[in-house]
C-alpha cells in the first residue's frame, strides 16, 4: 500500500451525517408545536368549612339493583316502569351522575335496564360497583 491510499481514508465525511440531523431538526420544530399537554382544572376549597361542607352533600344517585330485578332507593323499591321519571327528578339536584350497586345474583338485564333508563333520563356519568 502506498502513502497515497493511506492518506485518503484519514477524513470522515460528514455531510450525509448532517443532513439527517437537519432533517430531524425540523421536523422536531414542526411537530413540537403540536405536543400542547392540557392540564387539570382543579377546583380547591378554601377552607375546611367548605371541604367538609361538600363532603356531607352527596351528588350522585346511588341505586341497588336487586336479585329479583327490582331497584332500590334511599330505602323505596322502584318498578322497572318507574326508572325514568325517577331519574329525571333526582337528575336535576343530584348532578354528578348514577351509581348503580349490583348484587351478586342481580341480572345482566336488570343493570343493562337500569343503564338504558339513566342514558334516556340524560345522565351521562355512569359508576358500578359490586356488593
Amino acid at each position: 500500500m502506498t502513502r497515497r491510499q493511506r492518506d485518503s481514508f484519514n477524513e470522515i465525511n460528514i455531510t450525509p451525517l448532517t443532513d439527517i440531523f437537519l432533517v430531524l431538526l425540523i421536523i422536531m420544530m414542526v411537530v413540537a408545536p403540536m405536543l400542547d399537554q392540557q392540564g387539570l382544572n382543579l377546583a380547591v376549597p378554601s377552607n375546611q368549612e367548605e371541604a367538609n361542607k361538600i363532603d356531607k352533600e352527596p351528588k350522585i344517585i346511588t341505586i341497588t339493583v336487586n336479585d329479583n330485578g327490582t331497584y332500590d332507593y334511599d330505602g323505596n323499591v322502584l318498578s322497572s316502569e318507574n326508572l325514568i321519571s325517577t331519574l329525571k327528578e333526582e337528575s336535576k339536584t343530584k348532578t354528578d351522575g348514577l351509581l348503580i350497586q349490583a348484587t351478586e345474583n342481580s341480572t345482566h338485564g336488570s343493570v343493562v335496564k337500569l343503564m338504558d333508563a339513566a342514558r334516556t333520563a340524560g345522565i351521562l356519568s355512569i359508576s358500578m360497583i359490586g356488593q
